[in-house]
């Protein structure tokens, strides 16, 4: 007897992943037309199941207290019918976007005569594992099937009613149009051990997306037998340098802290010059008084604040997702690209400044995904840079870094054309 007949959730994470690679080879071939003709009937259908889905959703709603979700979360979780129109308008607007398979990337010809193009290509088959908002689930799917990937979602078991009856309008519509039924599949088992058993697929599985906590994150890390491409926590940094406007400081500041604290792009920790410290953090305090923010200060900026809370060592290096900043005075740009580079999760860190100097050195020197010049840390994300629509926000180097949209989704292959060569 084989492992898989032994093992019944062996056998059916097998049956998903065998199948989604035979879908992604039918897929690479599929043209632009059928997959949009694909995204509008989807969000077609999503519109006409309204009913079915905000039933499905009502299920997850009563179940949610019994999981411990906040009422935060239990909001985000929550589909009604102006949402789900979001979410089919959401289709439609990646229907509208361009198809990046096929760009020719690059081309030349050889002395012996050989052409050679290099070829954007998808990747095959993404593993996605998220979060509990079924919103995701759409656009996932409406991402990878529009660059020309099968995906195998793997959704919180909060959300598994809702989310299944999204994939049902999906696989519906791929049945009508063209697109492969097996190229978007939703995992049914809220088996904790089916995560494993997927990331030891790799000759099925070609990345997989982890988009949820870090502990679930180092998991599939440590676990995936295939490239993983990560999206750690969003530890953002603003530096408030000693040329800066500093009304337009507050604005900033306001605008990455407050406009949502529960988000990646968050602000989470300032740095100030101290040589603008003593003005600007007072109107710092009176400025996030009406949002509530805790300010948890260094030893320094305590002095101008003593009713700020001490900071500790492991403020400076934490993802509050709340109303808590932390903030410290730096003596020099140097300082605060050190500070950055040491405590920051690689996400996005802001300079506020009017000194083209320390503007160019902080751009130049901070190694984040997105480094952000006079402007608030919420802009990094896919919508914001022009994407369209994004899977994630990968803090990684490699293969992807930054919102990863349509073309992050892709790779490239080279095609050479000859008419008879042979090496010598």
């Amino acid at each position: 007897m084989n492992a898989s007949a032994a093992n019944p959730l062996l056998a059916y994470c097998l049956d998903v992943a065998r199948r989604a690679d035979g879908a992604s080879a039918e897929l690479a071939i599929v043209d632009t037309a059928t997959k949009n003709r694909w995204l509008s009937r989807s969000a077609e259908l999503l519109d006409e199941s309204v009913e079915e889905i905000v039933a499905a959703n009502r299920k997850d709603l009563e179940l949610a207290p019994s999981y411990g979700l906040t009422p935060a979360a239990i909001d985000r979780l929550r589909i009604d019918r102006e949402r789900l129109t979001a979410i089919s308008n959401a289709m439609r607007d990646i229907a509208r976007l361009p198809d990046p398979v096929g760009e020719v990337l690059d081309g030349y010809k050889r002395p012996n005569g050989l052409e050679i193009t290099k070829v954007r290509v998808p990747l095959g088959v993404v593993f996605f594992i998220y979060e509990s908002r079924p919103n995701v689930t759409a656009d996932a799917a409406a991402i990878c099937i529009k660059s020309g990937n099968a995906v195998i979602l793997r959704g919180g078991k909060e959300a598994i009613h809702s989310s299944s009856a999204i994939v049902k309008c999906l696989q519906n519509a791929a049945s009508q149009t063209g697109i492969p039924r097996d190229a978007v599949q939703f995992v049914e088992t809220t088996d904790r051990d089916a995560v494993g058993l997927f990331l030891g697929l790799d000759k099925f599985i070609d990345v997989t997306i982890p988009r949820g906590g870090e502990s679930l994150i180092r998991r599939v890390a440590a676990e995936a037998t295939m490239p993983v491409i990560k999206h750690f926590d969003g530890n953002c940094h603003v530096y408030v340098e000693k040329s800066a406007d500093l009304e337009m400081a507050l604005d900033i500041i306001e605008n990455s802290k407050c406009q949502r604290m529960g988000v990646c792009n968050a602000l989470e920790s300032l740095l100030v010059h101290e040589e603008v410290a003593t003005k600007f953090l007072p109107m710092l305090r009176d400025r996030l008084a009406s949002h509530k923010i805790e300010l948890r200060g260094c030893e320094a900026s305590r002095l101008i604040l003593p009713e700020m809370v001490p900071a500790t060592e492991e403020d400076w290096g934490r993802e509050y997702l709340g109303p808590v900043l932390s903030v410290k005075i730096i003596s020099n740009t140097l300082s605060a690209i050190e500070h950055i580079n040491h405590y920051s999760s690689h996400h996005t860190d802001a300079i506020i400044t009017n000194d083209l100097i320390a503007s160019r050195a902080f751009t130049q020197a901070v190694d984040s995904a997105a480094v952000v010049v006079n402007a608030s840390t919420r802009f990094n994300d896919g919508g914001e840079f022009g994407f369209g629509a994004e899977i994630g926000i990968s803090t990684d180097k490699f293969h992807a870094r930054g919102p990863c949209g349509l073309r992050e989704l892709t790779s490239y292959k080279y095609v050479v054309q000859g008419n008879g060569q042979i090496r010598k």
